[in-house]
């Protein structure tokens, strides 16, 4: 696994770099958002950690041009930014985790984990609930003849409700499989998303198919076919 990391710090560059290499990893390094870009777009990395307050560009717009050029490495984003908007814009520009510095070294090494299995796991394509199918590898989403649109996060808590169809997920279940973050009582992240994906997914269709189960949790419910 290739891994580039995006961090103008250069101590904790250095420091992630190393530890990486003694987990097996291949990394290149990289303190100028700019300079990440270029490299991330003209060389086939596997993995991106990327700091948001990088010279050059920041994180945010990384991540923007990194998907025009059509680029689909997974990005981590290793950050001391904590507002919640901030995190939520990031993981809506295409990353698939988010870390807040300072971050526990094992915490970081099982994230790269779960990533490495979902990016190589070579699982299942397509799933196709009722009349409802994604496709994982496009990350395209059809409901009967309609095409969908949903954000890179609208798209992995999906497709994470759909391999796990019919069974009810509690909100713990949804941070820690669709956003790899733990409990929070206090984040009402779940209840937006969910209530946005419901729109797009039930919204002007007979039959609805995220529910809603009370005190428990959410469940979409459906045959798969």
């Amino acid at each position: 696994m290739r891994i580039l990391i995006a961090e103008d710090e250069k101590k904790l560059a250095g420091f992630i770099q190393q530890g990486l290499i003694q987990a097996g990893y291949l990394t290149e390094v990289c303190h100028d958002g700019s300079e990440a870009l270029e490299m991330a777009v003209k060389n086939e990395f596997d993995l991106i950690l990327l700091d948001l307050m990088l010279p050059g560009i920041n994180g945010f717009d990384f991540l923007k041009n990194l998907r025009t050029f059509g680029a689909e490495t997974p990005v981590i984003i290793i950050s001391a930014i904590a507002d919640s908007r901030q995190v939520v814009q990031g993981l809506d520009l295409g990353a698939v985790d988010y870390i807040r510095k300072p971050f526990e070294w094992d915490e970081l090494l099982a994230r790269i984990r779960i990533v490495s299995r979902f990016s190589g796991s070579g699982g299942q394509q397509k799933i196709r609930i009722e009349d409802l199918e994604i496709d994982i590898p496009s990350r395209k989403v059809k409901r009967g003849t309609v095409e969908i649109e949903l954000t890179s996060k609208e798209f992995v808590l999906l497709e994470y409700l759909m391999r796990n169809a019919n069974l009810v997920l509690t909100k713990n279940q949804l941070l820690e499989n669709a956003w790899n973050m733990n409990f929070d009582p206090e984040s009402n992240i779940v209840e937006v998303y969910m209530h946005q994906l419901r729109k797009k997914i039930d919204k002007g269709f007979d039959r609805q198919l995220i529910k809603t189960v009370i005190g428990a949790g959410y469940m979409l419910k459906g045959e798969k076919q």
